[in-house]
């Protein structure tokens, strides 16, 4: 049976995605020329895994993907919930000729059919906030995963996220929504045109226009622990968790520091060794 808060987040991610395109006319040539959209943290979480069977949940439009399989040599499968994601990525693998398979679902469904043993699964930047079962969501990883294979998962921490409003044009930091439980966030105006934004303030991007998606999204804090004790219960062994006081590519509020490699500070006039960024990586043994 079809979640209606997934269903609801598929519709809405469609029209986010098409929205984020109309800034990105140029992807196809570069990744013909061989562009590299990961960031030397989640390279250095993903290791050696040259010829290894990797698959990514919740690819979106497949960039990080195939950049796997162009610079790391694995061999990739990608899983997504939104049409309009997948239709591109299928199409960026076979435009820029680099192998993959691409598959639309929701990720519980794929779960469920999946009979494939990965040698490496892989997640990353603002996934786990639509999972609307952390520990459904755990064992899935454990049962895509190879005995000896491992789980590698670079995501925005959850301490940044519960500061960001969405009623908050300003980008300031407010605490506005949960840390940690899972309880659903509904967000009226649906996904937005995180890609307008980046790398500008709100202010550039507002003058370049505000896109409002009309489709609601539904959300949902997990919290550190209740990430880890996912991953433990279902059988895997943490080795290693790392927090960051940065995060890459992304800048939700308008007065945080970029630097030349996109990574993003707190301002000056707040502490500094705050958490940003979370790196996990498990096996199963």
């Amino acid at each position: 049976m079809t979640n209606p808060m997934h269903e609801a987040n598929r519709i809405s991610w469609n029209r986010a995605t098409a929205q984020h395109h109309t800034h990105r006319p140029d992807l196809i040539e570069k990744y013909r020329a061989g562009w590299n959209n990961l960031y030397p943290e989640e390279m250095a979480l993903l290791g050696d895994i040259k010829g290894k069977n990797l698959v990514h949940l919740q690819c979106n439009d497949g960039q990080d993907t195939l950049s796997i399989a162009k610079h790391l040599g694995a061999i990739v499968t990608g899983v997504d919930i939104s049409d309009t994601a997948i239709e591109f990525a299928k199409r960026l693998s076979t435009e820029a000729n680099i192998p993959a398979t691409f598959i639309r679902s929701d990720l519980f469904a794929w779960f469920e059919s999946n009979a494939t043993e990965y040698d490496v699964v892989f997640t990353s930047y603002g996934a786990l906030g639509w999972l609307s079962d952390i520990k459904t969501w755990g064992q899935g990883v454990a049962k895509s995963l190879k005995s000896g294979g491992h789980f590698a998962m670079m995501e925005f921490h959850p301490f940044m996220t519960m500061h960001i409003s969405p009623d908050d044009a300003n980008g300031e930091w407010v605490l506005s929504s949960d840390y940690m439980g899972g309880k659903p966030i509904i967000e009226e105006w649906g996904v937005g045109d995180y890609v307008g934004e980046a790398g500008t303030t709100r202010d550039e991007a507002i003058a370049r226009g505000t896109f409002q998606n009309p489709d609601p999204s539904y959300e949902f804090a997990w919290g550190v622990a209740d990430i880890v004790t996912a991953l433990l219960e279902a059988g895997l062994t943490v080795t290693h968790l790392q927090e960051f006081p940065y995060c890459n590519g992304w800048r939700p509020f308008e007065n945080m520091r970029q630097d030349d490699g996109y990574r993003n500070y707190p301002p000056e006039n707040m502490p500094q060794n705050i958490p940003l960024m979370l790196g996990i990586r498990a096996i199963k043994r």
